[in-house]
């Protein structure tokens, strides 16, 4: 049997979360997340906040699904095909990572093999595109805001401001966040999504700032 969208839920990833952290007897930690694993940091948050000492988010977990301008079967449909698209070379794969990120570096090619897979000689994104559907299904079912009020306040929130284009969306799903869970954010100067990336002396100021 093949796994169904609904494994990839908010709360179902969350209690596999807490299973793992368990089974590795972890007490209590520090939550560092970015993107589609702040989504899942905050289901996580409001399920077992005794586990969660300190959070902080990067770019993600407060863009709700419902105030997109995509139906599910769109973005679905553009995620499978983009993740299931390839490149022929490690150049070419790099040039995509590159177009994602600012201020390219050595050390930023060390990481960009992460986000890769090789199959013969062709270069994918890491996750394949069936995968990829499941988490937008489960993005557009479980959001965010709906958990915001039952959510720690003051949970550290740093935000992309590139590309321009989505300032508007930005910064409305951003107040969102700030009034109903009542969460701090701070949009990070030319920064991409890959913001930690971009710069990492943002990231490292605010967990000694905060965890030290």
């Amino acid at each position: 049997m093949g796994t169904k969208y609904e494994d990839y839920e908010m709360p179902k990833i969350a209690s596999w979360l807490y299973q793992v952290i368990n089974k590795l007897e972890v007490k209590e930690f520090y939550f560092l997340s970015h993107s589609w694993g702040s989504f899942v940091s905050l289901f996580f948050i409001k399920d077992y906040p005794d586990k969660v000492k300190g959070t902080i988010l990067i770019d993600g977990g407060y863009q709700g699904k419902r105030h997109g301008e995509q139906s599910v079967d769109e973005e679905v449909a553009y995620y499978e095909n983009d993740f299931e698209d390839y490149v022929e070379t490690w150049e070419q794969f790099l040039e995509l990572v590159n177009s994602e990120t600012l201020n390219w570096t050595p050390l930023k090619e060390i990481a960009a093999k992460d986000l890769s897979l090789q199959v013969k000689d062709r270069y994918y994104w890491h996750a394949r595109g069936e995968t990829a559907g499941h988490i937008i299904r489960a993005m557009h079912k479980d959001e965010p805001e709906d958990i915001y009020p039952f959510l720690p306040k003051k949970i550290i929130l740093l935000g992309a401001t590139l590309p321009h284009s989505r300032d508007t969306s930005r910064r409305k799903l951003a107040s969102l966040f700030e009034e109903k869970a009542q969460g701090i954010i701070k949009f990070i100067p030319e920064t991409t999504h890959l913001l930690h990336w971009d710069k990492p002396e943002v990231v490292i100021k605010e967990i000694r700032h905060r965890w030290k």
